[in-house]
């Protein structure tokens, strides 16, 4: 038993002797790996920073010192388009012009005659052929009044009254009625296309019958170089002349409808669905204005016409007839009036201004009321 004791005391002697440089090797890789290892471990092991990126702003940072310049030119280049847009506004309407000359009128086409004794007082280009934009809807005016309708009658807007051809928008829905009365006064003042549509739809014999009928009613005023294709003046195809024009004002001045309908500064409607009147405004702002006194007047336009304006009107102390068609602007056309008016006021007499004269029997012409309107 001692012998068996001895043998495994030596045997266990032994084995330590011989595994002691293995685990001394083990224990050095072990330390060394450790040793590699642990410098990732704790980075990994640290939390990860959060990355602020700063934005790069791409417009230039400009110091208090270089933005104050900046924006005193800014607003110095801002004043001085305004003051030019001024007088630019100034000269288009004749602020700057004293009446001591001849006018120089931005309308292609004028002829002003003084109502009472036919004397041509300016013209320029009258007998050129021109559209003539709503000035048509004067005629349009004359033919409903001489077909003697009930003013009363309440008539609608129809689909077929909305405009096709230029595609102006108005306030008068489809649907919408209104006596005819308020109709023809919205054509006139506010030059509303739907209600001069209107008023041709429900002639007797329709919008066909109502353009033949104006045409004829041109003849009878011996308006030879004037044509309509529709009541409203959209229609380029609409044409006439300065002196035909002069005429055409003449004959609709003799109705006080007319009269009283283009001089009226607005006007007010109620449309079902909407909370408050409508109100239409006269499209000429000397009417708005009431400076002059007006006795008739109706403003015109599309592309192919121009800025027009035609007026009975007191200039200078005369009953006058003004037309003025093609301008190239609201307010070279309204300008166009003022230098017109300030050189009639002004003591031109000692001048020779260009005037000329017209046979009176074509300044007077007959007025044709319904019974000579055709029928059909």
């Amino acid at each position: 038993m001692k012998k068996i004791f001895k043998y495994y005391v030596l045997f266990i002697v032994a084995a330590l002797f011989v595994l002691s440089p293995i685990r001394n090797v083990t224990a050095k890789t072990v330390a060394n790996r450790s040793h590699n290892i642990a410098p990732e471990i704790k980075e990994a092991q640290k939390p990860t920073p959060l990355k602020v990126t700063e934005r790069k702003s791409k417009s230039k940072k400009v110091s208090y010192q270089k933005a104050r310049p900046i924006a005193k030119a800014r607003k110095a280049r801002l004043k001085k388009r305004r003051l030019a847009r001024a007088k630019q506004r100034a000269v288009d309407l004749g602020e700057d012009y004293d009446g001591s000359s001849t006018p120089q009128l931005s309308s292609a086409k004028v002829l002003v005659v003084n109502q009472d004794t036919g004397e041509v007082k300016y013209t320029k280009n009258a007998n050129s052929l021109s559209p003539i934009a709503s000035i048509t809807k004067l005629m349009t005016a004359m033919v409903v009044l001489d077909a003697q309708q009930p003013m009363g009658e309440t008539i609608y807007i129809s689909a077929q009254d909305v405009d096709t051809i230029k595609g102006t928008r108005s306030r008068l829905p489809v649907g919408f009625s209104m006596h005819r009365f308020d109709m023809l006064q919205l054509a006139l003042m506010s030059s509303e296309n739907r209600a001069a549509f209107a008023l041709a739809s429900n002639y007797p014999g329709g919008r066909h019958a109502f353009v033949k009928a104006m045409n004829t009613k041109a003849l009878l005023l011996g308006l030879m170089n004037t044509r309509f294709a529709e009541p409203t003046g959209l229609m380029h195809e609409n044409m006439s002349t300065a002196e035909d024009l002069y005429t055409l004002v003449s004959a609709a001045y003799q109705y006080p409808e007319i009269r009283a309908a283009t001089t009226t500064k607005s006007y007010e409607i109620y449309i079902d669905g909407n909370e408050h009147f409508t109100a239409f405004k006269n499209t000429n702002s000397l009417v708005r204005d009431g400076e002059l006194d007006i006795g008739l007047s109706k403003t015109g336009f599309i592309n192919e016409a121009g800025r027009c304006l035609v007026m009975q009107t007191i200039m200078a102390g005369e009953p006058v007839i003004v037309v003025l068609l093609d301008a190239s602007g609201t307010n070279k056309r309204t300008g166009d009036v003022n230098r017109l008016r300030k050189w009639m006021e002004y003591e031109y007499t000692e001048q020779e201004p260009a005037i000329m004269f017209v046979q009176k029997d074509n300044l007077e012409s007959e007025l044709v009321m319904s019974d000579s309107m055709p029928k059909n």
